[in-house]
């Protein structure tokens, strides 16, 4: 019978699971260093279209939480990756923060200003939106660019309470141009969970994904044949899991409970 400190490899969400804000979870230090310790593989696997896999390097350190960013995946990084592999000719017009610029740079995909020279809309959380990028966006779409959105999450956890997400600037977008959505890259798509198994390279039954969501973190590994631990630090309650069909295999209260189950190992 599997126990919680029995795997291999353990990958984390990082906003509600590792931190919220700049807060860092009760017990998460003491968990990365013992996985640490033990010579368990560790990933951290984010959402935010706002974040580098180096910013979520750099922010964790701050904590005292050392690792590289080959141990880390965003939907920013994650979205560049995808549009690298599957559409390297197109010519992307980006609804979004520096951080997916970043990546789109990095790995010197084309992008433009100018919504008529489009063939794709890379929408994900933009906190400085205004209504020209929302139009840009729209007229880019009526004119045959397809929509291509970081992640699904409609709103996310912050330290005062939930904040709108990509997925509400991404349905703007797909309702006023009459079009629909071509894909998500995010959690909790078959191609983040490639891409895990990739990046990891231990078998899917050797692998526990560890977050705070049910529609992305647990439906992943539901999806993908992960087995996931639901920490209930974050945006989903168990009153929520009530009523979904798979179920994780382990549910804590906070990363104590994992820390506590590693040192017994």
């Amino acid at each position: 019978m599997k126990t919680i400190q029995t795997y291999e490899a353990y990958c984390f969400d990082l906003d509600g699971t590792i931190y919220v804000g700049d807060k860092i979870l009760p017990g998460v230090i003491n968990t990365i260093t013992q996985l640490q310790q033990l010579r368990k593989h560790i990933c951290f696997i984010s959402n935010s279209p706002t974040q580098t896999r180096q910013d979520v390097v750099e922010k964790l350190r701050k904590f005292n939480i050392h690792i590289t960013a080959e141990q880390v995946i965003t939907s920013a990084y994650l979205t560049a990756q995808y549009v690298l592999e599957h559409l390297s000719t197109s010519i992307s017009y980006i609804v979004g923060e520096a951080a997916i610029n970043k990546e789109f740079q990095d790995k010197q995909l084309q992008t433009t200003t100018e919504p008529l020279h489009a063939t794709h809309v890379i929408i994900g959380l933009d906190r400085q939106i205004t209504f020209d990028k929302l139009n840009n966006a729209m007229i880019a779409v009526r004119n045959g660019a397809q929509i291509i959105v970081t992640n699904p999450d409609q709103a996310c956890p912050g330290p005062s309470g939930f904040q709108v997400d990509t997925m509400a600037i991404a349905k703007a977008v797909e309702v006023a141009s009459d079009s629909t959505i071509e894909f998500i890259v995010g959690k909790p798509s078959s191609y983040f969970a490639e891409h895990i198994v990739r990046m990891i390279d231990v078998k899917r039954e050797k692998l526990l994904i560890i977050g705070d969501r049910i529609e992305t973190d647990i439906s992943l590994g539901n999806l993908a044949g992960f087995d996931t631990c639901f920490v209930l630090t974050g945006a989903s309650t168990l009153e929520q899991l009530k009523g979904i069909s798979y179920k994780p295999k382990f549910i804590i209260k906070t990363m104590h409970e994992l820390y506590t189950a590693l040192t017994s190992y």
